[in-house]
């Protein structure tokens, strides 16, 4: 196994692994559209897990600024998943030591993501990774298309 940067060819692989965890298709095009536009982006990460040439795990990080304190940066990672059949083999594992690794180069402060409630299994998980749950509530509004406006 090794843990790489994301491909332009490996993006059909990704859009299958995201049906195993949201159960909905991607739309390939826009995917490829979007990763072009961020894959240079040094702010945007984009890791897979390649075990003999088959994409088996993939997560995003996101780099962000503060404007409090030192004003370091910090780190969001969205997107985790390992393809079902090869759970329980280090591959998140890997994903997330080399994401960490990643922000500490970038000097983060720190690193938040959320995971759905039902997703019980996923708690010792990051647990044994050294993440632990906060005193932190998290929220998600869905937005549907809406008139685009610039602020003053």
């Amino acid at each position: 196994m090794k843990i790489r940067r994301l491909k332009k060819e490996d993006i059909p692989a990704l859009a299958r692994l995201y049906v195993q965890f949201w159960n909905e298709e991607s739309s390939l095009v826009r995917m490829e559209e979007t990763f072009a536009r961020l894959k240079e982006d040094p702010d945007y990460i984009f890791l897979v897990a390649d075990v003999d040439e088959e994409i088996t795990g993939s997560l995003m990080g996101i780099i962000c600024e503060e404007l409090y304190g030192e004003c370091r940066p910090f780190m969001v990672i969205e997107d985790v998943i390992v393809d079902r059949e090869f759970r329980e083999q280090g591959i998140g594992s890997a994903l997330m030591r080399e994401i960490e690794a990643y922000a500490v180069s970038r000097n983060c402060n720190y690193i938040i993501f959320v995971s759905e409630q039902e997703r019980t299994d996923a708690v010792p998980f990051y647990r044994s990774l050294g993440y632990a749950p906060n005193s932190y509530r998290g929220f998600k509004k869905r937005l549907g298309k809406q008139s685009t406006r610039s602020l003053p």
